[in-house]
């Protein structure tokens, strides 16, 4: 359940929750649930300001950060510091659970309600837009399933 009972939905691929929000830690950190009902992954992708922390919860997630290629189990973490570029998507038929970490949060939150209130990711031209107002720059397709 998002901590605001206002989950970012994309469409019927993903449900975001939000579970530690930036102002209840000013600032410093962001913690988000992914729902995946099925494969699903946003586009490969640098952070400049924030690291991200990936745990899987259910499912199987392939995750890409910079030339390494990661499978995670439920159980397994990865972290990807900032400025490296990284890509990951949840390639279970089934889909999974997945939460992420954003430290400092950054723009993070804002980026997440601005996504749900488009009901899922945007053509390419929006999308990059959307990542570079949030400080994130896109630099390639997702994963491919």
């Amino acid at each position: 359940m998002d901590r605001f009972e206002h989950p970012c939905q994309l469409g019927d691929r993903s449900t975001i929750d939000s579970k530690l929000s930036s102002t209840d830690t000013a600032g410093q950190l962001f913690i988000i649930e992914n729902h995946a009902q099925g494969r699903f992954g946003p586009p490969r992708h640098v952070h400049h300001e924030h690291d991200e922390w990936f745990h899987v919860i259910s499912g199987e997630v392939v995750i890409e950060v910079g030339e390494q290629k990661f499978r995670l189990l439920p159980g397994d973490s990865l972290l990807a510091p900032r400025g490296v570029p990284h890509v990951w998507a949840q390639v279970a038929p089934e889909g999974g659970r997945l939460l992420i970490a954003f430290q400092p949060a950054g723009k993070m939150e804002a980026f997440f309600s601005e996504l749900g209130k488009l009901g899922g990711f945007p053509p390419p031209a929006q999308a990059r837009e959307l990542f570079e107002k949030h400080g994130m720059t896109i630099v390639g397709p997702p994963l491919a399933p």
